[in-house]
C-alpha cells in the first residue's frame, strides 16, 4: 500500500503533534539538505562526464588510524566483549579522563563519576533535554548551528531562543543581549566551539563570562565539542572544562567522529558536572544498552594516542590554506578558521552583469548546477556558504588538483560582492 493510501487510515490521526500530528507527511516544503541532494543528483545526470566536487560533506574523508582498526579487530575477537555495555566500561571512561588531562589540561575529572560514554554526540544532545526540560522551559541555541538539542526541547513542550553568531562579534554569542525574562526561564545554554559552521573558536574570557552568567541565572551549559582537537596555526586544543567554574555549571560532549576519523563508529563521551552526568546516565540507561565494548576499547586506544588527531589537523590545515588562497584569488573574502574542517564564506551578491543571488541558497544551488561544486548555505545570520575541507583527495598532489579545479571553474565569471 502506498503512503498516500495509508494517509486515509486512522494512523494519520495518531501522529504526535511534535512531528506534525494529522498533517504529518503532507508538508510540501523541501529542506536545505534535501535540496542539495536533489541538486547534486540533477547535476550529475546533466553532466555525467564532469567530476562533482563535494565541499559540503561534514565527515572525514579517510579511514580510522591503523592502530585503532587493529585494536578493534583484536577486541572484537574476544568472547568477553560480546555482551551489553550498558553505561560503558571503566577502561573507556579512564581513557576519556586522561584525554581531557593530556590534550586539554583539564584537571579534576573523576572517571567514575564525571564521565560516561555516548553512542556519538548526537544521541547525547537528544537525551539531555529529557534530563532538564519541562513544558514552558527554554533552551538557548546559537544560530547558525546544529539543531538537535533545540529540536528535542520542542518535542518536550519547551521553547527555543536563538542567538545569532555574527562576524562582527567573532561568531561568539552576545549573552548580554539575552532578555531577562528568557534568561530566567532558561534551563539550557548550547555552545559549540570550534564552531560548525563558522569555524570560530572560543576564548577563556568568553567562557569565564558564560560561567558567571550561568550561575547568575541557574542555567546549565552544554558545550558540544566534536571539533575541539582540530585547531590550527598555534591555537591549542581548548576545553570549556579547563576554565575554573565550568564543572559547576555544565558538561562537555566529545566525539571521536571528526578528530579520529571514526564517524560511523558512533562513540563519544559526556564529561563534567557529576550530578548532570548521573542524571544523563539514568536517561541513557532507558534509551540504549551501550556501544559495543570492542569499539569502546578501540576508542580508548585512540584517546591515548592524540598524535593521530595531530596528523589529521595538519592535513586539514594544509587544505584550508590552499582553499582560502584559491577563493581569495577569485574575489571572495575568505579567512582561514582557527578550528574545525569548515570554511565559512560570505556569498556574493551575484554575477556582474548577470544572475543575482538573493540568498546563500541561491548561490549554493548555482554552484552545484552550473559548476558542479557542492556547498552548504546558511541564512541565519547573513548570507554565507560553508565549504568543507573533507573533500575526497588522496595525497597532497590530488588535494592541489581539486583546489585548482575549483579555481578554474570559478574564474570564468566575475562575482559581485
Amino acid at each position: 500500500m502506498s503512503v498516500e493510501k495509508y494517509q486515509a487510515t486512522f494512523i494519520q490521526n495518531q501522529f504526535a503533534s511534535r512531528i506534525g500530528g494529522a498533517d504529518y507527511g503532507k508538508d510540501t516544503n523541501i529542506y536545505k539538505f534535501e535540496k542539495i541532494k536533489r541538486a547534486k543528483a540533477a547535476a550529475k545526470k546533466a553532466h555525467p562526464d564532469v567530476e562533482l566536487i563535494d565541499m559540503g560533506v561534514g565527515e572525514p574523508d579517510e579511514m580510522a588510524d591503523a592502530g585503532i582498526l587493529a585494536k578493534l579487530a583484536e577486541e572484537a575477537a574476544k568472547p568477553e566483549n560480546r555482551g551489553y555495555a550498558d553505561n560503558g566500561i571503566p577502561e573507556f571512561k579512564e581513557a576519556a579522563a586522561r584525554y581531557l588531562k593530556n590534550v586539554f589540561s583539564v584537571d579534576g575529572i573523576d572517571a567514575e563519576t564525571d564521565v560516561l560514554h555516548t553512542i556519538g554526540a548526537k544521541p547525547a544532545l537528544a537525551m539531555l533535554p529529557t534530563v532538564f526540560i519541562n513544558p514552558g522551559d527554554v533552551t538557548i541555541m546559537t544560530v547558525p548551528g546544529y539543531p538537535v538539542l533545540g529540536t528535542h526541547t520542542k518535542y518536550l513542550g519547551g521553547e527555543v531562543y536563538n542567538i545569532k553568531l555574527t562576524k562582527e562579534n567573532n561568531f561568539l554569542p552576545n549573552i548580554d543581549a539575552i532578555p531577562e525574562d528568557i534568561a530566567k526561564r532558561a534551563k539550557l545554554l548550547y555552545l559549540n566551539y570550534p564552531n560548525n559552521p563558522t569555524g570560530a573558536v572560543a576564548t577563556v574570557e568568553f567562557f569565564e563570562k558564560v560561567i558567571v552568567w550561568a550561575k547568575k541565572y541557574s542555567v546549565v551549559v552544554v558545550h558540544d565539542a566534536p571539533y575541539s582537537a582540530l585547531t590550527y596555526d598555534g591555537v591549542k586544543p581548548f576545553s570549556f572544562l579547563s576554565v575554573p567554574g565550568a564543572k559547576d555549571v555544565g558538561v562537555e560532549l566529545h566525539s571521536l567522529s571528526k578528530s579520529f576519523n571514526m564517524t560511523g563508529w558512533r562513540i563519544g563521551f559526556i564529561a563534567g558536572n557529576p550530578l548532570i552526568v548521573k542524571a544523563f546516565g539514568d536517561v541513557k540507561d532507558n534509551s540504549d544498552s551501550g556501544q559495543f565494548i570492542a569499539i569502546q576499547k578501540a576508542a580508548a586506544y585512540g584517546l591515548d594516542n592524540p598524535a593521530i588527531t595531530e596528523a589529521i589537523s595538519e592535513k586539514y590545515s594544509r587544505r584550508h590554506n590552499k582553499l582560502v588562497a584559491a577563493l581569495n584569488e577569485i574575489g571572495f573574502s575568505a579567512e582561514k578558521p582557527k578550528g574545525s574542517f569548515f570554511l565559512y564564506v560570505e556569498a556574493p551578491k551575484g554575477i556582474v552583469g548577470g544572475q543575482r543571488f538573493e540568498s546563500a541558497e541561491d548561490f549554493s544551488q548555482y554552484l552545484i548546477r552550473e559548476k558542479l561544486i557542492s556547498t552548504v548555505p546558511w541564512e541565519d545570520a547573513g548570507k554565507f556558504v560553508r565549504f568543507s575541507v573533507t573533500f575526497i583527495a588522496e595525497g597532497e598532489a590530488e588535494e592541489a588538483r581539486v583546489i585548482d579545479e575549483i579555481k578554474r571553474r570559478l574564474t570564468d565569471v566575475k562575482f559581485e560582492f
